[in-house]
C-alpha cells in the first residue's frame, strides 16, 4: 500500500518528436599550408614551449664531482704566478709553514683533485670489510669465502711502485727545469739584444726605426708567453708596446713569436748600419729561435704515454687489492689505511702530472713585465748615461794640461 507521505515518482511526459533529417556532411576547406609551418609558427611564438627539465641520472651524478675538481684544477693552472723576493723567501721558510700548509689543505687544487680516486678506493675498502664481516658473522651463505690473502706479493711489488713514482716525478721535474732554463735564455737574450740596439744604433735617421725595433724586442717574450699559455689575451698584452696595425698582423699569424722575429728582421734591414753591426745584431735572433723550438717541443711532446698509463694502472690495481691484503692483520682498519695510502701515493702522482706542463707553473707574466720595465728604463737612461760618460771624457782629455792650457 503506498505511503501518502512518500508519493511515487512519476516520469514527465514528453511529446513525440519528429524525426530529424540529416543533411549532407559539410566539407570544411583544408588549409594548403603544410604541417611543418605549424611547428615553425609555434617555435616563433611569444610563448615557446619550455624545454623539459634535465633528469639526473646515476652517470651524471657520478661525473659531477670529477668535473668540479677538474674545473678547480684548471682554474689554478691559469692563475698567475709571482716572482719571489726577500719577504716571500722569509715567508716560504718560516718555521710555522707546516701549520699554514695544513690549514690551507682544503683549498689546494692538488688535494681537491684527489677527491674522486681517494673516495672510490675508500668505498671499495668499506665494501670489502663489510663483506668479510658479514661472512664471518654467518650473515651470508657459508660457501662464500672471506676475501683475504698473503701480504708477500705486496712486499715484493712495493719497491717497484716506489721506483715508478719516483721516476715519473723526476721526469716531470726535468721537463720543468728545461722549460725554466729555456725562458732564462729568452729573458737574458732579450735584455742583451735591447742593450746592443741601444748602444749600436744612433743618429736621427734611425730614431723612429730604433724605437719601433726596441718595442718589437720587448714584445717577443710576451708573444711567446701567449703562444704557450692557453687562454692568454695576446691583444691585451701587446697593445701597450705595438701599434694597432702591427697587432692585427701579429694576431693573424699562426705562430706569433716568429711573426715578431720577422718584424725585428725587417727593422734591422731598414737601419743605416754597416754590415758588421747588422750581422752582429741579427745573430742575436738565434737565441729567440732556440727558445721557440725548445718551448714548442715541451708543450707538444709529453712524457711517453705508456709510462704515464703504467703508473696509473699500477696505482689502481694496488689500491683495489689493498683491503684484501690488509684484512688479516688490520680488520676494519683497512678503511683508514686505504685512505691514507691512496691520498699519499696519488698525491705524488698528481704533482708529477701537474709539473709535466712547465709553463703554467712559471711566473711568465712577471718575467715579461720585468723585461719591459728594464728595457724602458734603459731607453730613458740612455741620454743621461751618455752625457755623463762624455763629461768624464772631457775632464780626462789627454790634450789638455793640468792647468787648463792645451799641451804643446
Amino acid at each position: 500500500m503506498p505511503n501518502p507521505q512518500n508519493p511515487p515518482l512519476t516520469l514527465p511526459h514528453f511529446p513525440k518528436s519528429t524525426p530529424i533529417r540529416l543533411n549532407k556532411p559539410h566539407h570544411f576547406p583544408i588549409s594548403p599550408k603544410p604541417i611543418s609551418n605549424f611547428f615553425v609558427q609555434c617555435s616563433n611564438s611569444q610563448n615557446p614551449i619550455p624545454n623539459p627539465p634535465k633528469t639526473l641520472t646515476l652517470i651524471s651524478i657520478l661525473r659531477a664531482v670529477p668535473e668540479w675538481t677538474d674545473e678547480i684544477k684548471e682554474r689554478g693552472m691559469r692563475k698567475k704566478r709571482a716572482l719571489y723576493d726577500h719577504e716571500k723567501w722569509v715567508h716560504h721558510r718560516s718555521s710555522i709553514r707546516h701549520v699554514r700548509h695544513l690549514l690551507s689543505a682544503l683549498s689546494s687544487r692538488v688535494i681537491l683533485s684527489l677527491i674522486p680516486p681517494v673516495t672510490f678506493f675508500t668505498l671499495v675498502a668499506v665494501v670489502v670489510a663489510g663483506y668479510n664481516t658479514a661472512v664471518m658473522e654467518h650473515w651470508l651463505p657459508e660457501f662464500l669465502p672471506v676475501l683475504r690473502t698473503s701480504s708477500l706479493p705486496y712486499q715484493l711489488t712495493a719497491p717497484a711502485l716506489a721506483l715508478l713514482l719516483v721516476f715519473r716525478t723526476e721526469a716531470s721535474y726535468s721537463r720543468f727545469e728545461e722549460g725554466r732554463k729555456a725562458w732564462t735564455k729568452v729573458i737574458s737574450g732579450t735584455n742583451d739584444f735591447a742593450r746592443q740596439v741601444i748602444a749600436s744604433v744612433d743618429g736621427l735617421s734611425n730614431a723612429a726605426i730604433k724605437k719601433a725595433l726596441l718595442m718589437y724586442i720587448v714584445a717577443f717574450p710576451i708573444a711567446l708567453k701567449c703562444h704557450l699559455l692557453y687562454g692568454s689575451d695576446a691583444k691585451k698584452d701587446l697593445q701597450a708596446f705595438l701599434e694597432a696595425d702591427d697587432i692585427d698582423v701579429v694576431l693573424s699569424s699562426k705562430n706569433r713569436p716568429r711573426c715578431i722575429i720577422d718584424f725585428i728582421s725587417q727593422s734591422l734591414k731598414l737601419l743605416s748600419l754597416d754590415e758588421q753591426k747588422r750581422n752582429m745584431l741579427e745573430s742575436k735572433l738565434t737565441c729567440f729561435h732556440e727558445g721557440i723550438g725548445v718551448c714548442e717541443e715541451l708543450i707538444s711532446i709529453p712524457i711517453p704515454l705508456s709510462y704515464t698509463r703504467l703508473t696509473s694502472r699500477f696505482l689502481v690495481l694496488w689500491h683495489l687489492t689493498l683491503p684484501i691484503i690488509l684484512w688479516e692483520d688490520c680488520q676494519w682498519i683497512v678503511v683508514p689505511a686505504t685512505f691514507i695510502s691512496a691520498a699519499s701515493l696519488f698525491c705524488i702522482e698528481e704533482v708529477g702530472v701537474l709539473i709535466e706542463e712547465p709553463f703554467p707553473m712559471l711566473a711568465l707574466d712577471e718575467l715579461c713585465k720585468e723585461v719591459a720595465s728594464s728595457i724602458r728604463e734603459a731607453i730613458v737612461m740612455e741620454k743621461a748615461v751618455k752625457a755623463q760618460v762624455m763629461a768624464k771624457r772631457k775632464v780626462h782629455d789627454p790634450h789638455r794640461s793640468s792647468n787648463g792650457w792645451p799641451n804643446p
